[in-house]
């Protein structure tokens, strides 16, 4: 395509060129006034001089049209998902290509934008996905924007300069005008909360103390399109672990307050239904679900050292390190019945607080530690008695034993001796040893992948005395010296007891031929006995990242059964876990909806239950899905675009559930209004480039001479007549 036009590039600077004309022309006109003679020849020649000046060219282009670019931006978020939207979308892209097909030199661009994936709740961002398009399109070629959507966009730009670029924004709307939806508000939830707050700390048993505002869930029942009656309530059910749903009545509109459990420590989830109404959208936001983590408040634990040894440092130090720890640590300096004529206060810093110890406040420990302790008259045997209460009752139990648990002073001589998994023989097994983790240590969440444990022959320092015993019941983790029972694990009714059979693990924390891990151990041992929830030998857990569930399975048996794993809507599938190491199970499946997934398996001990939320807590993009154009018009009117509803209630939609109303689309160049009732515009940019340039001059060289040489010529004749 060829195009011409005329330049000029004076043979002066430009300034003097100016004033030379304005000059010119003050004498033209001094001479029309004065009415002299050849006036008009001398204003042709001062012309014509100007004019060679001037040095005119004919420029003639040789240009190619660039196509303009329209770019389509589809709403795959959340609520597009829903009420016949996504039959909707389609259509309206079938025929959106159709006309836009038909425009001549037009490109078009398609962008799909908030597709759900559930990893984060990020809300429907279509013009944040539209930038990014834009970052390959030249502003000069772009003829419009047009966006395929719901109208619930959470990043519209507060003005038109937001955008950065001049064209307009046109919006074809999905869904209709006047929807109906109830959903669930949440308006406050806690983030974390202590692990049994609810209960006073030392008794286990008594009442109940009111639960902290912090703890309580706000929510209210939301419904848009219609107003309700005034009372009017909806039935709600909560979903709690390891409770029975509750049933409740709630008002819409007005706020209530659920209760947040906390009952183990790590993630805690609640779920919040409300029941459904005819006519509703959808019941995908009648659901909300609270996660909040589960922290323990600091343990408590007393330790009682028997006599003064080097073991006792170790214990001391590794639970004074553990921040999450109270300790009470007493240590017998000597036994009542010794009697050397030592001063008292030379031997006790503090008198041993046996009576509220261990019958008043004994419910205040989460763990009670007996180290190289015997029987010598220091304790009844009625306190005995009410350690085994204790433990029988839910409390845990920890006796590291030296050459003390073998003598005629041992603890499996007391009212002790009932919760305790093994009974001495008698022997002491004073030779040199390697601690080795047997077949169920291998599979116990307490030992299994202990550093050092991976080779046939473990690479910890050796260990120079024992204790023989004979098992009665629970499970031996560690064997020690002629492959006897050295650690051994025991669930005693609601309690929990650990047996650890010698009194060398100072060795590994003292680097002895390159030492263990006595950390990794001992602190795993106390907290299994405090009942850690990662420390469960029996477990079902799950996990979810996006829409991929991870269900594992911990277990000291050979086999697990199935998972019985329910969707949200009720829908069940079996889940076989494949086998990931000793005493491991896993398996990962895609779900397709986001929600709470409920998890059952049998175990030997009873039914094990996990839960996860797959996908979004509380997707942002679902808190509003009824169709608008209230969000979005005040930017498309301020582009010259059109707000479009693409189904309304006529005669079209009521046809077919997939028929759609699109407005007319039209090219137009040099308009400032692009959209009008039935029709939508599109900026013809016009845009191209040069593919050659040439130049021709007209009014240079010879020619210029010749013509002010014969209007010189007249000139002077004129002035002869």
């Amino acid at each position: 395509m060829s195009n011409w036009s005329i330049d000029f590039s004076p043979m002066v600077p430009g300034p003097l060129f100016w004033v030379g004309a304005v000059l010119a022309a003050a004498l033209v006109a001094l001479l029309l006034v004065r009415r002299s003679r050849g006036a008009l020849l001398r204003a042709l020649s001062l012309a014509a001089l100007l004019l060679a000046l001037a040095n005119p060219t004919l420029r003639q282009e040789e240009r190619e049209s660039l196509a303009n670019i329209a770019i389509v931006v589809l709403d795959e978020s959340m609520s597009q998902s829903i009420a016949g939207r996504p039959e909707q979308a389609q259509a309206i892209r079938k025929e959106l290509e159709t006309k836009l097909g038909g425009i001549g030199n037009l490109q078009v661009r398609w962008v799909s934008s908030s597709k759900p994936t559930g990893d984060a709740a990020s809300g429907t961002n279509l013009f944040t996905d539209l930038n990014s398009a834009l970052a390959n399109t030249p502003p000069d070629r772009l003829a419009g924007v047009v966006m395929i959507t719901d109208g619930q966009v959470h990043d519209v730009p507060k003005s038109v300069a937001a955008l950065g670029f001049d064209a307009p924004v046109h919006a074809l709307l999905t869904g209709r005008p006047g929807e109906f939806d109830r959903r669930i508000e949440i308006i406050k939830a806690p983030r974390y909360g202590i692990v049994g707050e609810k209960k006073e700390l030392c008794e286990r048993t008594g009442p109940e103390r009111p639960v902290s505002g912090e703890r309580n869930i706000q929510f209210r029942i939301v419904e848009e399109g219609r107003r309700s009656p005034p009372g009017e309530t909806v039935q709600v059910r909560i979903r709690r672990e390891g409770r029975r749903d509750e049933m409740r009545r709630v008002p819409i509109g007005r706020i209530v307050n659920a209760e947040m459990d906390f009952p183990h420590a790590g993630q805690n989830i609640v779920e919040i239904e409300a029941e459904g109404a005819p006519g509703e959208l959808t019941l995908m936001n009648n659901r909300a679900v609270i996660v909040a983590e589960g922290v323990r408040d600091n343990l408590r634990v007393l330790l009682v050292s028997g006599e003064p040894h080097a073991g006792e440092r170790t214990w001391r130090n590794l639970l004074r390190s553990d921040a999450a720890v109270d300790l009470v640590h007493f240590t017998i300096l000597r036994p009542p019945q010794k009697q050397d004529g030592t001063p008292i206060h030379q031997l006790s810093l503090i008198a041993f607080p046996t009576r509220e110890l261990f019958s008043e406040k004994i419910n205040c420990f989460d763990l009670i530690i007996f180290d190289r302790y015997q029987h010598r008259d220091i304790l009844q045997l009625l306190y005995y008695e009410n350690i085994a209460r204790y433990v029988d009752q839910g409390g845990a139990l920890l006796v590291a034993a030296g050459d003390d648990f073998a003598g005629q002073m041992s603890l499996s001589r007391t009212p002790l001796a009932t919760v305790l998994p093994a009974t001495p023989t008698g022997r002491l097994l004073e030779q040199p040893f390697k601690a080795k983790l047997s077949v169920d240590g291998a599979k116990h969440p307490v030992t299994r992948g202990l550093p050092g444990s991976e080779a046939t022959e473990p690479s910890w320092g050796r260990w120079f005395r024992q204790v023989d015993v004979v098992p009665s019941r629970g499970r031996v983790v560690m064997n020690g010296a002629e492959n006897r029972p050295l650690l051994l694990l025991d669930r005693k009714g609601r309690g929990r007891v650990a047996l650890l059979l010698s009194d060398h693990a100072w060795l590994w924390a003292r680097g002895y031929e390159g030492g263990g891990p006595h950390t990794d151990l001992l602190r795993r041992l106390a907290h299994w006995l405090m009942k850690e929830p990662d420390l469960e030998e029996e477990r079902l857990r799950a996990t979810a990242k996006g829409l991929k569930l991870t269900i594992e399975r911990r277990s000291m048996e050979e086999s697990v059964p199935p998972v019985q794993l329910s969707a949200p809507g009720g829908e069940t599938t079996e889940v076989v876990l494949d086998k990931a190491g000793p005493g491991l199970w896993r398996a990962t499946v895609d779900v397709k909806a986001p929600g709470l997934y409920k998890m059952q398996s049998q175990a030997p001990s009873g039914p094990l239950t996990a839960v996860a939320h797959a996908g979004i807590e509380d997707a942002r993009e679902m808190s509003e899905v009824t169709a608008t154009e209230d969000k979005m018009k005040a930017l498309v009117e301020a582009t010259g675009g059109g707000m479009f509803w693409t189904r309304g209630g006529g005669l079209l939609s009521s046809a077919s559930s997939t028929a759609v109303d699109l407005p007319r689309i039209s090219m137009l160049a040099n308009a400032k209004v692009l959209a009008g009732s039935g029709w939508m515009g599109l900026k013809d940019r016009e845009a191209y480039i040069t593919r050659g340039v040439k130049l021709i001059p007209m009014f240079t060289g010879f020619l210029a001479l010749a013509a002010l040489l014969a209007l010189l010529a007249v000139t002077w004749w004129r002035e002869g007549q």
